[in-house]
């Protein structure tokens, strides 16, 4: 998914970027930047974080660089923000998000004369792409909607000029931009996590709508084009992918994963002697069944450092496999001997739950292992982030190939969890994961958690298409 930060102010902005961008480093594990304007001209920094934390990495650019605006990003993708130089003025720019017809549009415009700097095992910087979808408008506001009409997928997108900063969220918002105000009105700023505002002495003013975008100055914001009437936000956002501390559409994060884990409290009548969340995203789905059923909750899985990040994000399987091995420390006394609820965000590949998790509860003597997960299987590779690209990952598609002895063409039967074929799936799961119960949220249930109106949630990663 990547993350967002962008401020300008009336004094020296870097403390605000440097910080706000940082706040951001669970969003991604592989590339971190940050442009900055000041005495008339740009600068910027990009490295990769994939053996370093952010602040590492970027804390002598803090102290180096000087401005009165600036943007940065971390994110999987493409290193960024870029600097172009275009008929509107140079301009720095940064994105994230998916687009999933890149290479067809790169090669349109090649075709049209079109050249390319930034080049990464072959294809194009998907930033640069943006910018020169962009740059073929007739003002940066045309461009930006001529750009996310092109696009197949969904991207957010920051840009810096030395008039101000420009901020657009995805068509659909399915990826968050919040907008905060400095409380002693030094100056305004954009984020992907509204969780980045307080420490900074920012104020949450407005979420910005799909396909909205606003013009920040140090001294307020202008709406150059209103939202779209249509809407689909990220479920995943409040399930796993956002910080608990952060807000969507106004509503709570860590509270949404509590009322997900009181939900699936009220689903199950299993008896235990603990309840326990996989750090850091399950935790809040666990305080939730712990309260709702009364288990106690204990904390037999501990994570080592912040600094291992997520076993989820980083992009090829040998690094996740590292971090799932590294960031869990178990603790023996608290898991020996005892009977244990598990509680997770989701269940994506499941290969680290399996063989790293897992096995180190058994290693440790647990005497019962019931997964309780937060939302239902998912089903559907994501069109819109970078998380999952590939169906064959997904352990429910591995369920059900295994379960039919080929990749179906029609997985419907599957999605009702109702149904025989639902039943069956869950079961060659738990086997496959070596517990002793497993359950999955059911959609429903996830959505009155999240309390948005299911048409205004993008759910595809597990209806598809269906309207089940």
């Amino acid at each position: 998914m990547g993350g967002l930060f962008g401020v300008v102010s009336k004094e020296n902005c870097m403390k605000s970027l440097f910080y706000g961008t940082d706040y951001h480093s669970h969003l991604g594990t592989e590339n971190g930047g940050l442009a900055v304007f000041g005495e008339n001209n740009f600068r910027k920094a990009i490295h990769s974080i994939s053996q370093a934390q952010f602040k590492s990495k970027f804390v002598d650019y803090y102290r180096q660089m000087k401005g009165n605006a600036g943007i940065g990003a971390i994110d999987d993708d493409s290193p960024q923000p870029l600097i172009i130089r275009s008929k509107f003025g140079t301009f720095s720019i940064a994105a994230t998000g998916l687009v999933t017809n890149r290479d067809r549009l790169a090669s349109d415009l090649l075709q049209e004369g079109t050249s390319f700097s930034e080049i990464k095992d072959g294809a194009v910087n998907t930033v640069e792409l943006v910018a020169k979808l962009i740059s073929r408008g007739t003002s940066l506001v045309e461009g930006i909607v001529r750009m996310q009409e092109a696009i197949e997928g969904s991207i957010c997108v920051l840009i810096l000029t030395d008039e101000g900063l420009y901020a657009a969220r995805d068509k659909y918002g399915r990826f968050p931009l919040a907008l905060g105000r400095e409380r002693t009105g030094a100056g305004y700023a954009v984020a992907t996590e509204s969780s980045s505002f307080p420490n900074l002495n920012y104020e949450l003013v407005k979420f910005l709508g799909p396909g909205e975008i606003v013009q920040l100055t140090a001294d307020g914001y202008h709406i150059l084009r209103p939202e779209n009437k249509e809407r689909k936000v990220c479920a995943f956002l409040w399930i796993y992918t956002g910080y608990p501390s952060s807000c969507y559409e106004g509503i709570s994060v860590e509270n949404t994963r509590e009322r997900c884990g009181r939900a699936i409290a009220r689903q199950d009548n299993v008896t235990a002697d603990l309840v326990c969340g996989i750090p850091d995203s399950g935790v809040g789905h666990a305080l939730g069944y712990a309260a709702e059923s009364r288990i106690p909750y204990r904390r037999p899985l501990v994570k080592y450092t912040p600094g291992y990040g997520r076993s989820y994000t980083p992009p090829s399987q040998d690094i996740r496999d590292l971090v799932a091995t590294m960031k869990l420390s178990a603790v023996h006394d608290v898991i020996n001997n005892n009977r244990m609820i598990v509680c997770d965000d989701s269940i994506v590949r499941g290969t680290q739950l399996k063989n790293y998790t897992i096995k180190k509860l058994w290693e440790n003597g647990a005497r019962e292992i019931h997964i309780r997960a937060a939302c239902p299987p998912l089903m559907f590779t994501c069109l819109y982030g970078s998380s999952t690209r590939s169906s064959s990952e997904l352990a429910a598609r591995r369920a059900i190939s295994a379960i039919e002895g080929k990749e179906p063409t029609d997985i419907t039967p599957y999605l009702d969890c109702r149904s025989e074929e639902y039943s069956r799936m869950v079961e060659w799961i738990r086997q496959d994961l070596n517990v002793t119960t497993l359950k999955y949220l059911n959609i429903e249930a996830m959505i009155e958690a999240i309390g948005l109106p299911a048409d205004h949630l993008c759910l595809h990663c597990w209806r598809g298409g269906s309207l089940l």
